[in-house]
């Protein structure tokens, strides 16, 4: 019988069960680092440096995961914090206006290829969007727990949900045959 989280966090704060933290970054490091890989707009490196970072938050800070909510919800909070945090120290723009939007937007640079497309439409969308997006239509999240992962209100999870698929379905349509 395999373990569930909570189990694992059990072992992780009773017994200091390393093995047990071990499986957890096992079960969830591929989907920490595919958030981080689009909301940094795949710069691989840095989505590594931060999935690190993340998973060595999360293990210094283990007691203070409740369980009020799912544990990859948590881990995908303490992800996006520190991308916010590294997007703050770097004092880079983190999103993007709509007349960016526009300037950016060339589809003779597009791959063929759905994903390709559907992954570069995401990186052009305002970090918002795209955060929302991400969460909900790609890591399942509930808008619930998005909102939880992203501190905002549940409304404005899904006004930024609907906003982003709305604007991705206009820049791929933009992107299709003629």
């Amino acid at each position: 019988m395999e373990l569930t989280d909570a189990d694992l966090v059990a072992r992780v704060l009773v017994d200091d069960d390393q093995h047990a933290f071990g499986e957890l970054v096992r079960r969830h490091q591929s989907a920490v680092r595919g958030l981080l890989r689009q909301l940094t707009r795949t710069d691989v490196a840095l989505a590594d440096d931060l999935a690190q970072q993340t998973f060595l938050r999360a293990y210094k800070n283990i007691r203070g995961f409740r369980g009020e909510a799912r544990f990859s919800t948590w881990l995908y909070r303490i992800a996006y914090n520190c991308f916010r945090e590294d997007a703050r120290r770097r004092k880079e723009l983190v999103g993007i206006d709509e007349a960016q939007l526009q300037t950016q937007h060339d589809p003779q640079v597009a791959n063929p290829g759905l994903r390709h497309d559907l992954m570069r439409a995401l990186s052009l969308l305002p970090l918002n969007e795209r955060s929302a997006v991400l969460l909900c239509c790609q890591n399942g999240l509930s808008h619930d727990e998005a909102a939880r992962v992203l501190d905002i209100p549940l409304g404005t999870v899904k006004t930024n949900v609907l906003r982003g698929r709305e604007k991705l379905k206009r820049i791929l349509a933009d992107w299709g045959p003629n």
